[in-house]
């Protein structure tokens, strides 16, 4: 079964010259510092990809992981990702989601999980599958 992350923003108003530029900066910074090379990160859809509406300024979609292990640090990579991107386009409506359970927002921590940031947690987490072999299904 997999997981996957949603997220949008909508407002009337098109992104700017200075906005596109910034989206284009977190999502290069972004993927440069992803844990991962074999994972999906933070992926916007282009203009005109399923799901554009017309007052959609993004859109994207992560699939997590199977491998328990690399379920946080990902998590933890595209929501922070998500929040450097709502942080650089004002005046929208977000929508963050995990299939269907929204990812609430803070002013001062941005969209997180509980736990999400718990070392102890991932550890636990990551030792579900002792075998590394088991990880890789």
């Amino acid at each position: 079964m997999s997981v996957s992350l949603y997220y949008s923003a909508r407002r009337a108003q098109p992104l700017t010259d200075t906005e596109s530029a910034a989206v284009e900066r977190v999502v290069a910074e972004r993927a440069k510092s992803f844990p991962y090379d074999d994972e999906e990160g933070l992926f916007l859809y282009g203009p005109g990809d399923e799901g554009d509406e017309d007052d959609e300024i993004l859109a994207g979609s992560t699939k997590l992981p199977g491998d328990p292990g690399r379920w946080l640090p990902v998590t933890a990579h595209v929501l922070d990702s998500v929040t450097e991107l709502r942080r650089a386009v004002g005046g929208a409506d977000w929508h963050v989601h995990m299939d269907d359970s929204d990812v609430p927002w803070d002013e001062n921590e941005g969209y997180a999980l509980p736990g999400m940031r718990d070392a102890a947690l991932a550890d636990e987490v990551g030792g579900l599958c002792g075998d590394p072999d088991e990880r890789l299904g």
